[in-house]
């Protein structure tokens, strides 16, 4: 059932050369039990009780019931090694659950919980594998459910005509004068541009309430990394401002990737050496 994406092909660094050796291993089993149950909850012929059952099997098998799925028996004994909790995974699944059964959302605030469970607990697996202070997850939670709604946006297309699964909210839509099947054209009418737009700019503003995070973790090159993450997240919400993510290229080349790497690296190695970290921001968070 795997799609044959793999951690080198996401928007974002998954265990890359700057986290220490050390970690990188329970990284990976995290993010293969996670791609594991993705890629079941966006099969495109798999049966929706199939794929409730399949989300549920790997559930018990982390929890130490049964041996049978790869994925989350490696994932179990990383997490014994390292007495970690299992429930950053668990909310995993439960998103991928709702990939299953909720195929619309209704307002930004359902696209937020849903981040919640799909994307936030990403962000705090990381953390709690450095040691971080719990006190980061709030810049975190900003940055992850940013890099999900970039994807909703890049993948809007895609994801109406292959599953017929709409992450942007009805509300938002309807406020342009956009529908639902505006989705399935080969480009976006000036409507749904206008909305896809909008939700841009607001997932830019995300991103702005996480800059701090960076300065707030202790691990220099763990910082770093989300250094990279950010500037990667900010390179495609530009694109999603000014291109239709249904007719144009809304992507990072490797090339690209690579570039903005050093720069995000270097930029932000500077920043933390001469103390010029954001700090966190004093104003109510969009989330």
């Amino acid at each position: 059932m795997r799609s044959g994406k793999s951690h080198k092909d996401e928007n974002f660094p998954v265990a890359s050369w700057i986290i220490h050796p050390r970690h990188r291993a329970l990284i990976l089993a995290f993010y293969n039990f996670v791609r594991t149950g993705d890629d079941v909850a966006d099969h495109a012929t798999l049966p929706a009780q199939e794929k409730l059952d399949k989300l549920d099997l790997l559930e018990a098998e982390l929890l130490g019931k049964g041996d049978t799925q790869p994925e989350a028996v490696t994932l179990r004994k990383a997490f014994a090694e390292r007495g970690m909790s299992p429930k950053h995974a668990q909310d995993l699944l439960n998103a991928f659950r709702l990939d299953v059964t909720k195929l619309r959302y209704e307002n930004w605030d359902e696209v937020i919980d849903y981040c919640s469970l799909s994307a936030m607990p990403v962000g705090r697996f990381m953390l709690d594998v450095h040691g971080e202070d719990r006190s980061t997850w709030a810049a975190s939670d900003a940055i992850c459910a940013a890099l999900q709604i970039n994807n909703h946006l890049q993948d809007c297309g895609k994801d109406y005509r292959d599953l017929n699964r709409v992450y942007i909210p009805r509300d938002a839509l309807a406020a342009s004068g956009a529908t639902v099947e505006m989705l399935g054209e080969a480009r976006s009418t000036p409507a749904l541009f206008k909305c896809l737009q909008a939700l841009a700019r607001r997932t830019e503003t995300l991103l702005h309430e996480g800059r701090s995070l960076p300065g707030e973790i202790r691990d220099t090159r763990f910082a770093l990394e989300v250094c990279v993450i950010d500037a990667f997240a900010d390179k495609i919400v530009n694109l999603l401002k000014v291109r239709d993510p249904l007719s144009e290229n809304v992507h990072l080349s490797k090339a690209q990737m690579a570039g903005v790497a050093l720069s995000a690296m270097a930029g932000g190695l500077f920043r933390r050496v001469t103390g010029q970290m954001p700090r966190p921001a004093s104003t109510g968070r969009v989330i």
